[in-house]
């Protein structure tokens, strides 16, 4: 990986022998120059700025969940617009679980700023009440014909706690954003137990030249798929049986319908989330392991950029499995008596193995894949 953030154990075991002699401090002048943050924590230095909405969380809300919700603002684009970088940073990092964008196609009766809020019925423990075997629409509160309208885009950039912007210039990458586009910020926010107002920031770079390639975030399928939010179906088979320390999820799988060179992974789960697998299989019947993430952490996720780009001819499948514990063994668990099924809340579970392609400019999207499992959401985030 080029990201790679792994220390190597000659590099633990100096820290570890330094820390254990008290810590002596080196030669002043070896010291490193301080290092200036910007002032106002970009990673990028945008060329255009977007303000989103300015959200009111509640101090102590019913069961203390907030609902995920999404609302439409205007992007400003009055022409069809190439970017090759996006950031988009909450202002109140306490009480912000995720947030997400997509963009849509301006429609005449958009509602501009109207929230759009994803109710659903939960039980005490604030688990969302379903029937056996139900597959309930998921995901940030659009309606089908928001989530056809964004096309090829779905999600396109999200903020995690502990992300990185999406730079796609090291890649002459980039997003094509089409004239008279809106932007539909969908966030998830947890209570803190004081009122807080966030306003989130969205921010892009603008080539002078077209990019070479097309970058496009999307996901092979799996429970959930929309996963930090696109939009996706539950999987009715995906249930987790109580004090089950090794549930494997129904496989994600998907076939590409075009060439495309793999670049980035960034596998996601919840607080039960154990392990996940991708895998390729090439048109010639050869299998690749091409990520293992043998100890999923929900606390440290992270996107994997593969330090050289992966290249997979139209007709290669991908396969991708995760595992889950529901048990006493972990910690984070808070309560392994129950069936877990897929839901928005971090208490409750998704299997969303993300993933990022590049194809030349000229191909369409929605070409890329030929199949996907039936959970998946055209188009990706």
């Amino acid at each position: 990986m080029s990201n790679g953030r792994q220390l190597t154990q000659a590099a633990i075991d100096r820290i570890v022998k330094w820390t254990d002699s008290g810590e002596p401090a080196g030669d002043p002048k070896d010291a490193p120059a301080t290092i200036a943050w910007p002032a106002d924590g970009c990673q990028i230095k945008p060329d255009v700025i977007v303000r989103g909405p300015a959200f009111q969380i509640p101090a102590h809300p019913p069961q203390n969940v907030i609902e995920w919700t999404s609302i439409v603002v205007p992007s400003g684009f009055t022409k069809d617009t190439w970017i090759t970088s996006m950031e988009l940073k909450p202002t109140d990092i306490s009480v912000t679980h995720h947030i997400c964008i997509n963009f849509r196609p301006h429609t005449p009766d958009v509602q501009y700023y109207t929230p759009a809020w994803n109710d659903k019925p939960r039980d005490e423990e604030g688990i969302e009440i379903k029937k056996p075997g139900e597959a309930t629409p998921t995901g940030d509160g659009q309606s089908a014909r928001d989530r056809q309208s964004a096309r090829s885009n779905g999600l396109e950039v999200c903020y995690l706690p502990g992300d990185q912007a999406a730079d796609y210039r090291p890649y002459h990458a980039g997003k094509l954003i089409p004239a008279g586009t809106d932007i539909v910020f969908q966030v998830h926010y947890t209570p803190s137990g004081k009122d807080a107002i966030d306003v989130p920031l969205l921010g892009f770079t603008v080539p002078e030249t077209p990019p070479e390639k097309r970058w496009i975030s999307t996901s092979a399928g799996g429970a959930g798929a929309g996963g930090v939010g696109t939009g996706g179906q539950d999987s009715p088979e995906f249930a987790i049986p109580p004090n089950e320390p090794n549930y494997a999820a129904p496989p994600a799988e998907a076939e590409l319908g075009a060439d495309v060179e793999l670049v980035m992974f960034q596998p996601h789960m919840h607080v039960r989330g154990k392990d996940m697998t991708y895998t390729v299989q090439f048109p010639d019947g050869k299998k690749q392991v091409v990520l293992s993430v043998p100890k999923y952490d929900f606390n440290w996720q992270l996107q994997y950029m593969l330090a050289e780009p992966l290249r997979l001819p139209k007709g290669t499948k991908l396969h991708v499995q995760a595992h889950y514990n529901n048990s006493t063994s972990n910690k984070y668990n808070p309560n392994p008596n129950r069936t877990i099924y897929q839901g928005n809340m971090t208490w409750e579970e998704m299997m969303s193995p993300f993933m990022a392609l590049l194809v030349d400019v000229k191909t369409d999207p929605l070409t890329v894949f030929k199949r996907r499992t039936a959970q998946a959401v055209e188009g990706g985030h």
